[in-house]
């Protein structure tokens, strides 16, 4: 008589053990099995080979109840240490992000988040890059592209449409940036690439380098948030203007603001005063080359619909995300 039993191979650490539990309270870890005669032959899963033992030695009861608890979900004590490691790890990786809100955390990507609150829940919402036109003419069809006016003397910056996907429903929204070129992404990339070439330079017995002075992650006055003209179906962000000398100047409705920096090279740039319902963006200043025409647009609507897929705060165990910070 021969009796084949197949276990699902192991996919991945949090999977349960499964075993063969031996008369002498000890056991064997197995993906499948199958018994033969007097003989137990099992493909071993820490070997991943194939072999035997009498089955006179296997505590069957045992085997049985095991795989039933297992079955219905009973903790299983290597499974339940695995699981405090898994979440001890998860835990220490989601301190690292910095958190805006009680159960809301900024991600580890680079991106714009603004920090919204819907009906008494904070939440963060991705805002994507939009392109501005010139006068509905020239595209800004470049990441970086500066304004640069070739024939008329004024030449509007304008945005498709009359709003923006992404409505704030608080007056004082804060937003959040992490730039690709921040002084902390650039770090932890040459970090990474030290430990890369050498990897003795990760060991604490390392030598201490020297502190060097702290550089500014960006200049304060890069990222600026304007307030938007709706008109004739476009949003206006601001005029160009060149004169007969060639010189040209930009004009733009700026909000007064505040920048903080924070851990995890974001930095958070809050206005100073309640903003008015319109429509807005915030804009990257690149010195004497202008506005960039690529910005993260905006509106401010109390009474907006709830924007799509926000990141909401997440509620463990024990905890109340709903608790105002202390």
């Amino acid at each position: 008589m021969l009796l084949l039993i197949a276990l699902p191979a192991l996919c991945s650490a949090q999977d349960r053990a499964r075993r063969l539990i031996l008369k002498d309270g000890s056991y064997q870890s197995v993906t499948k099995y199958e018994v033969k005669g007097d003989r137990v032959r099992y493909l071993s899963a820490e070997r991943n080979e194939w072999e035997e033992l009498p089955t006179s030695l296997v505590d069957w009861p045992a085997t049985e109840k095991y795989e039933k608890d297992r079955a219905a979900g009973a903790a299983v004590p290597e499974a339940v240490e695995l699981d405090k490691e898994l979440h001890a790890e998860s835990d220490l990786n989601e301190a690292r992000l910095p958190q805006v809100a009680p159960g809301l955390r900024l991600p580890e990507d680079s991106g714009v988040f603004l920090l919204d609150n819907f009906k008494g829940e904070p939440q963060l919402n991705e805002i994507q890059q939009t392109a501005g036109d010139l006068n509905r003419n020239t595209k800004g069809n470049i990441f970086r592209g500066a304004l640069n006016p070739v024939a008329s003397s004024k030449t509007t910056i304008e945005l498709e449409g009359e709003h923006a996907k992404v409505q704030s429903h608080a007056n004082v929204p804060s937003l959040y940036i992490r730039p690709d070129d921040s002084a902390e992404s650039t770090n932890e990339a040459d970090q990474q690439k030290d430990s890369t070439r050498n990897p003795a330079s990760q060991s604490p017995q390392s030598p201490q380098q020297p502190q060097q002075p702290e550089q500014p992650i960006v200049p304060f006055d890069r990222f600026r948030i304007v307030r938007a003209q709706t008109k004739g179906g476009k949003r206006i962000l601001g005029e160009v203007k060149r004169a007969v000398t060639g010189k040209t100047t930009q004009e733009q409705q700026f909000v007064k603001t505040t920048i903080d920096r924070i851990n995890g090279g974001w930095f958070k740039v809050t206005p100073s005063e309640s903003l008015t319902p319109g429509e807005y963006a915030l804009v990257e200043m690149m010195g004497k080359e202008g506005m960039n025409l690529y910005v993260w647009d905006f509106g401010v609507n109390p009474a907006a619909p709830a924007n799509a897929n926000p990141r909401k705060p997440e509620t463990k165990p024990g905890s109340n995300a709903a608790e105002a910070p202390k």
